[in-house]
């Protein structure tokens, strides 16, 4: 299968001279574009010739990929569009990225700019690397519409990319952290386990329902234990909708108003429980004021969603 270039596009309301200056300059591109940290022009010999300059892209700590690129803009039309040519590579073997091509497109519109782009590259490590790719260049496309988004909201409503980054990032992993955390309690102790304390609060939690004690019998356990189960499938289905792109902050309006009274339900069917050493009142209480955390970070996030990525796609 012949593989496609990397297309991403966003409107923006800005001037077609701030887009140009944003993308253009090294040490305000750096700021925005995930796919760079470190991006440093080098002195052109000549005024007519390719802006030369390289580049770092910190993955994790202590791992930096380097590499080299030229670029060049210029006037293509008289209604003030405007295109900027690139050229990139690295020499490095711990990049599927061997070299690549593409260009940057500014179109002025009456109320802002068109901002688009369009790039390839070819993979080194031959069928190991277009089999790697088959991965990594979805990847790169979200990265590189998640950096749009970014820096159309810095033009438009001036919140730093640092400022946007660490509200995304940290509503990720938080949301990661509650995936782990539903998904762990509705997995172990409930559908695996069938832990006899989970199987008592919903005996006590029925008696109380019910206004008396129920008599114990297998009939009863029975239903119980499947009541258990359900319960913790519930709880893993809810678990995997943390991973769902949106919606996140829905979630976090969920649990704020779910945690309180699952630990509210928690110590009406057991008062002992809050005075164990880990116990569902400490425990539904961070997570609460976690959840209250996620709720104010997660207002307005940058997207990818907000960029297209195909060529004539409606917004």
């Amino acid at each position: 299968m012949k593989k496609k270039p990397i297309y991403v596009e966003i409107d923006m309301q800005a001037s077609i001279e701030d887009a140009w200056k944003y993308t253009q300059n090294p040490k305000l591109h750096e700021q925005w574009d995930l796919r760079f940290t470190k991006i440093t022009y080098e002195d052109k010999k000549f005024p007519n010739e390719p802006q030369r300059f390289t580049y770092e892209t910190k993955v994790m700590p202590g791992l930096t990929v380097s590499g080299w690129g030229e670029s060049k803009g210029e006037h293509m039309k008289k209604d003030g569009t405007k295109i900027s040519s690139l050229h990139f590579g690295t020499p490095q073997k711990i990049s599927p990225i061997a070299e690549g091509k593409g260009y940057w497109r500014y179109i002025p519109k009456e109320q802002g700019v068109t901002f688009l782009t369009q790039y390839d590259y070819e993979v080194r490590y031959g069928k190991l690397g277009k089999l790697l790719d088959v991965t990594f260049r979805p990847l790169m496309g979200w990265a590189t519409a998640l950096s749009f988004d970014v820096l159309k909201r810095w033009l438009e409503k001036g919140e730093k990319p640092s400022t946007q980054y660490v509200r995304f990032f940290l509503t990720m992993l938080i949301s990661i952290s509650f995936c782990i955390v539903w998904l762990y309690h509705g997995l172990v102790p409930k559908v695996m386990i069938q832990h006899p304390e989970e199987v008592m609060m919903v005996k006590e939690s029925l008696s109380i329902l019910n206004g008396a004690t129920t008599t114990r019998s297998d009939a009863n356990l029975n239903n119980e234990t499947f009541l258990v189960f359900c319960i913790g499938i519930a709880e893993m289905i809810f678990a995997l909708c943390w991973l769902l792109p949106r919606g996140k902050r829905m979630l976090f309006r969920l649990q704020i108003i779910l945690f309180p009274l699952l630990t509210l339900g928690a110590v009406l069917v057991n008062t002992n429980i809050a005075m164990a050493p880990f116990n569902p009142v400490t425990f539904n209480g961070a997570l609460w004021v976690l959840s209250i955390v996620g709720f104010i970070l997660s207002k307005d996030l940058p997207s990818a969603k907000s960029c297209k990525r195909k060529r004539g796609e409606n917004g």
